[in-house]
């Protein structure tokens, strides 16, 4: 029997792992990426220091398709296996307390590099410039791009990405290639993004940081999910890590056309009663001081004026005059600072895609597509997103390992 001819379609870290994994299993791989190199995104993971996974990592760390979907594909390829394969190829790890694993290197580059090596040392025939357009099935597939060229091959493995910063090579057009295959796609949305708000006083914060904790509520106040972190204001709205972990929730409703709000307690070590307290040793400390002037060193400066007029307080209202109603509206804003979101940044600014190829039409073992066999899907394409930390990269390297598993067997 002739070679199995195994043609993988995108060249980001699931594609270069399906790659790497299908070589060594004796399959002729040929690679075809549309921008004018592989491993674009992975140069900018873990702000160019590549978060390659997260020793945390589980199911309950992702969201979209059924948790029992997911649990079996990161069973098969797991966390130590990822850091194991990467060890092998000379990327020494470095785990930080939250459990976040890097290259020791620091560099994004060092991984990029070794799995490139990789690729070459086992003769994978790598194409960039070929944006891939359709696929037919006859007895072979073939595989059309719309440089005019044609490709044949025993068995494909999509890997295109989902819609996330377009510019490093993935702009959703493995949706309309799954789509014509008769799939199911969950419609995307950005995620792990910042979020808008039309708060007025937004542009007078732009650039102040607040270590706190973020809540996204429904339009009944609900707490739909709270992370805590270093919170950014910006002139649109807010970013920083806790942002962009609740961002899924709020880009899902938004999409849903229901009502969105973000809660920022910005004293999140003090409790309403400890803080009210630290204000009234404040004022009475400084009773001659306006309240202005009271607050400088205890909150960003930046923010006294800000805090003042949404609470309807004089900014040269001496504090011995402070009245406890406006003490407690002090103590309300602080705690709970609620902002109206009516959108997400642009999918250039996005790190990753929610939704994808539906994982119902997915073989759970194999990831070979249940409407057209010998297709097989992994990464960003499917309707599995991670959170914030490495989990996505993880993502990715166990379902380009399944998936190069599944392609490679007669």
């Amino acid at each position: 029997m002739a070679k199995n001819k195994i043609i993988i379609i995108g060249g980001g870290a699931s594609g270069l792992m399906a790659a790497i994994v299908a070589a060594r299993r004796g399959a002729k791989v040929t690679l075809l990426e549309r921008k004018d190199r592989v491993g674009k995104k992975i140069l900018a993971t873990g702000n160019g220091r590549c978060n390659m996974t997260n020793v945390h990592c589980t199911y309950k760390c992702f969201h979209g398709g059924h948790h029992t979907f997911i649990e079996g594909i990161l069973k098969a390829f797991n966390v130590t296996d990822t850091m194991s394969f990467f060890q092998e190829l000379g990327i020494h790890p470095t785990i930080t307390a939250s459990g976040k694993v890097y290259p020791r290197s620091l560099q994004a580059g060092s991984v990029l590099d070794v799995l490139r090596h990789e690729v070459e040392r086992l003769k994978v025939t790598v194409l960039c410039d070929e944006e891939v357009i359709k696929i037919e099935q006859n007895k072979q597939f073939v595989v059309y791009t719309k440089q005019n060229n044609k490709y044949y091959g025993h068995k494909i493995i999509l890997a295109t990405g989902g819609k996330s910063t377009p510019d490093l090579g993935s702009n959703g057009t493995g949706y309309e290639l799954a789509k014509a295959m008769g799939h199911t796609v969950i419609r995307p949305i950005p995620s792990l993004v910042q979020l808008k708000s039309d708060a007025p006083f937004l542009k007078q914060l732009k650039g102040v940081k607040i270590t706190g904790k973020a809540s996204i509520l429904d339009e009944r106040d609900h707490i739909l999910r709270e992370e805590y972190g270093e919170i950014l204001f910006t002139d649109y709205g807010v970013s920083g890590p806790p942002i962009l972990q609740v961002s899924r929730i709020a880009s899902d409703r938004i999409n849903n056309n229901k009502n969105v709000y973000l809660s920022l307690d910005l004293m999140s070590d003090l409790s309403k009663k400890e803080l009210d307290k630290a204000l009234i040793e404040r004022l009475t400390g400084m009773p001659y001081k306006t309240i202005q002037d009271n607050f400088i060193g205890f909150i960003n400066k930046r923010m006294i004026p800000v805090l003042l007029k949404e609470t309807g307080i004089a900014p040269n209202k001496k504090a011995a005059d402070i009245s406890k109603q406006e003490r407690q509206n002090l103590v309300i804003w602080l705690k709970g600072l609620k902002l109206h979101i009516h959108g997400t940044h642009q999918w250039n600014q996005s790190q990753v895609t929610a939704g994808g190829v539906k994982t119902t039409e997915i073989d759970h073992q194999t990831l070979e597509s249940n409407k057209m066999p010998g297709i097989y899907y992994c990464g960003e394409l499917l309707d599995v997103d991670g959170d914030c930390g490495g989990y996505n990269l993880q993502w990715a390297w166990s379902s380009g390992y399944v998936a190069a598993v599944g392609a490679s067997q007669s």
